[in-house]
């Protein structure tokens, strides 16, 4: 098959490539970045350089694919004049254009657990916009891959436990949290890829569950800390921990709904009606890695 690929070489999007290749499809990954060409080419892929807001260059790459997978680059955590949600929205409606103009007949949009919620769950609800506006393409096969929290996200903790050394967030303590590593995700997306087309298709991916009080025990072991808690504190702290850590207030705010989406079980509600099987990566494995992260940093 054609494929084309978003999210250049990202966590998700290098090891798709890389397995897509080795099954021997035709693959163009798309990057903002002219820097990241030749890495691209190295891997076997044919890279196209320019914006996933850019309607005309996606219809452009598009052209003549038979299956893009789709993203939604997090642009909004490294320019703080960037508002989430609509960002979401214009992203969507550019592939939505692009798709229908370039006359593909399927796609694959990486969205989030949640995003069956219209309301209350921050960014995520940046995930269910996009749904709809992708659906709205009644003449092409969707598939909307829903992973859960993504491991990687806890790197972001490293700075408050060598600062306070404690986990304390909205969220956490007792919450059973389930989790990701994005190369179960791109092994889902490229075993997606495999099946045959359904017009409609919702795929949730998990890794892993884990409250948060055996994530911090775990996380306490890796990096010799074995006395290390999480400690579940309020909405307001958690705002005022994030705003002083330096996090704008936009996003502070959006990642403190997220989290009590999460604590509150509303977030995660539609996934555990719907579980899949665990992809191969445990929370034992990440704990390695944080482990790596923490000495580095």
């Amino acid at each position: 098959m054609n494929i084309v690929i978003t999210g250049s070489l990202g966590h998700i999007s290098k090891p798709l490539t890389q397995q897509l290749v080795q099954n021997e499809h035709s693959v163009t990954v798309i990057s903002s970045s002219a820097d990241r060409q030749t890495d691209i080419e190295a891997i076997g892929a044919a890279a196209a350089i320019g914006s996933v807001q850019d309607a005309d260059f996606l219809t452009k790459t598009f052209a003549g694919a038979d299956l893009v997978y789709c993203m939604t680059p997090p642009a909004y955590f490294h320019d703080p004049t960037i508002e989430p949600l609509p960002f979401y929205r214009n992203t969507a409606t550019a592939y939505a254009q692009a798709i229908r103009q370039a006359g593909v007949k399927r796609a694959i949009y990486l969205s989030s657990f949640g995003a069956d919620l219209d309301h209350g769950t921050g960014f995520i609800v940046g995930s269910h916009d996009s749904e709809t506006i992708l659906n709205e393409l009644t003449d092409v096969a969707i598939t909307h891959i829903r992973p859960t929290s993504f491991y990687y996200n806890l790197f972001g903790i490293i700075g408050q436990i060598k600062y306070t050394g404690r986990i304390a967030a909205n969220y956490g303590a007792d919450d059973l949290i389930p989790m990701v590593s994005p190369l179960d995700i791109a092994a889902a997306i490229a075993d997606e890829i495999e099946q045959p087309a359904e017009h409609r298709k919702i795929r949730y991916v998990g890794s892993d569950e884990i409250t948060g009080n055996e994530a911090a025990a775990k996380l306490g072991a890796a990096i010799g800390r074995p006395d290390l808690q999480w400690v579940l504190i309020s909405d307001d702290e958690t705002l005022a921990g994030l705003t002083a850590a330096g996090l704008p207030a936009n996003l502070a705010e959006g990642m403190v709904e997220l989290y009590g989406s999460l604590h509150s079980g509303r977030l995660q509600a539609d996934y555990n009606r719907n579980k899949p099987t665990f992809g191969r990566v445990t929370f034992d494995d990440f704990a390695a890695d944080f482990a790596a992260a923490y000495n580095r940093s």
